[in-house]
């Protein structure tokens, strides 16, 4: 039998609250911890089925409830069955807007070099926070477990881990409930001791697997996604006397094709929030050995909260100042619009 949606909703917020406490959970207390705006009587009645219909058990006489194995199962399949459809309604569109973004991003490194004659740099955009959307776990044999960890913005890792015993199937389905209930919505900022000795809690017998998954989950929110950076206008830096001698125009021109120094100077910039706005770096002042005799100009774009890029303009340290700040900020203020546009 399927349940309505508010007989789902009240032994979800069963499930949760008695993950969160490990008490049986009362009809007052779910009054409080959902939307539904139900009285007590009436969700006592609820109640009342979801026993019969063996989703949840009272342990005791005149004691709250505590979910049954099938009540996990249908909270877990569910959860599961929810971001799955979610991630499936959404692939398309996010595929469309990744290639519509490479395009747009190609598009403007042309622009400006041909706007102001100098080279030019754009970065592919980068989350700072990443949010836990949803994990699952998956038995791959009696050795591994498969753990796919689906992030903010629809970015799936999948990370194996090595178990050091057999574990059983119900044991998987409780590690998938108490990962998710913990953890979903957060950032590796937020998933402090407290959390983590919750879910310990919660494991039983499997304290070394939840570390193991915990470690997992971790790297997945903090390892880098690849950098792709466009370039474009390299040979405008011939144009200029004090730049076009051979060896300083190989240097530059290799650092372009190769972009690997371009990366570092991106990144160590863009983890800075004092370098959001438009930044002047002057000979020296970048870290970019080649580029020590230029000037190099960047903006940071912001694709949605938290996911960010760099445009950078590279020319001599005579460069138009004047005329590249304007060009960046009319340029950022355009982005904004395309990507508030977007949305």
């Amino acid at each position: 039998m399927d349940l309505d949606e508010r007989k789902l909703k009240i032994l979800q917020a069963i499930v949760r609250n008695y993950l969160e406490t490990g008490e049986p959970v009362g009809s007052r207390t779910i009054s409080k911890f959902t939307d539904l705006n139900l009285s007590s009587a009436t969700i006592r009645n609820e109640m009342a089925d979801l026993e019969e219909l063996g989703y949840i058990l009272q342990p005791h006489t005149s004691a709250g409830r505590i979910p049954s194995d099938k009540g996990y199962r249908l909270y877990v399949d569910t959860l599961m069955q929810d971001k799955v459809q979610e991630v499936e309604d959404m692939k398309e569109l996010l595929v469309q807007k990744a290639d519509k973004i490479e395009l747009l991003l190609q598009q403007v490194a042309k622009l400006l070099a041909v706007n102001t004659n100098y080279a030019t740099m754009v970065t592919t955009p980068q989350y700072k926070h990443r949010r836990v959307k949803f994990i699952q776990l998956t038995e791959v044999d009696d050795n591994q477990l498969l753990a796919v960890i689906v992030l903010e913005g629809n970015i799936v890792k999948n990370e194996f881990i090595k178990l050091k015993e057999v574990v059983k199937k119900d044991a998987i389905l409780r590690m998938n409930i108490v990962m998710n209930t913990f953890l979903q919505g957060l950032d590796i900022n937020e998933i402090n001791i407290s959390i983590i000795q919750k879910i310990k809690e919660q494991s039983g017998d499997y304290f070394d697997l939840a570390n193991d998954i915990i470690d997992a989950i971790a790297k997945a929110l903090t390892e880098e996604d690849d950098l792709e950076i466009y370039t474009s206008g390299a040979t405008n830096i011939l144009k200029y006397p004090e730049l076009s001698d051979k060896e300083r125009a190989t240097e530059l021109l290799y650092t372009f094709e190769e972009k690997k120094q371009l990366s570092n100077l991106i990144t160590d910039k863009l983890a800075d929030e004092e370098s959001r706005g438009i930044q002047v770096y002057i000979g020296n002042e970048t870290p970019v050995k080649s580029m020590k005799d230029c000037a190099v100009v960047t903006a940071t774009y912001e694709v949605e909260e938290g996911v960010y890029g760099k445009i950078g303009i590279i020319g001599p340290k005579r460069m138009d100042y004047e005329k590249v700040v304007h060009t960046l900020q009319s340029l950022m203020q355009q982005l904004d619009d395309i990507f508030k546009n977007k949305t």
